[in-house]
């Protein structure tokens, strides 16, 4: 069994039910199993899109998948909550819902479909600080460091004048 990572987020309709739902669904998954899921934060979105705040969270699976299984695992579950069809999505734009492989047991992939670690995981808030509710141990394979050192890292390197996330319970 690997130890998976999956980030939550869902900035459209009834957000805390989309997250829910998806944490429900995803220990449901064949073969896996949930372990943990972090508190549930509410950030501002990233990208050039004009939208809502999401809410963001993240869970730890043990799994048998394997990660493109698993990736298709998590398309499924994001159509049934109406998620767009990928070739009708707007780059960074709303969503009821996205999940993300953040970590994979210790694996690197990269493909055309799938890049395990996740590439911009070190860099957002909104990812590193649920995992680190779950895991802040858990090292990134690539980077070598804890998320909890690359979340105080993030922490450190903002300017005062940037807007911080706020947490919710």
């Amino acid at each position: 069994m690997a130890c998976v990572f999956i980030g939550i987020g869902s900035n459209l309709g009834d957000r805390r039910r989309h997250v829910r739902l998806a944490c429900r669904r995803l220990g449901k998954l064949p073969g896996t199993q949930l372990v943990g899921q972090s508190d549930v934060y509410e950030t501002d979105p990233v990208g050039p899109v004009p939208q809502d705040p999401y809410l963001n969270a993240a869970v730890q699976v043990e799994t048998r998948l394997d990660p493109h299984e698993l990736l298709e695992h998590l398309a499924q579950i994001e159509r049934a909550s109406g998620r767009t069809p990928a070739d009708q999505r707007v780059k960074w734009g709303p969503r009821t819902l996205d999940l993300d492989i953040l970590l994979y047991a210790d694996q690197v992939i990269s493909s055309d479909e799938l890049v395990i670690p996740h590439p911009l995981m070190h860099d957002r808030w909104f990812v590193l600080k649920p995992l680190c509710d779950l895991n802040p141990d858990a090292v990134h394979p690539i980077l070598e460091m804890t998320v909890s050192d690359l979340l105080r890292y993030l922490e450190n390197s903002r300017s005062p004048a940037e807007p911080s996330e706020s947490g919710e319970r």
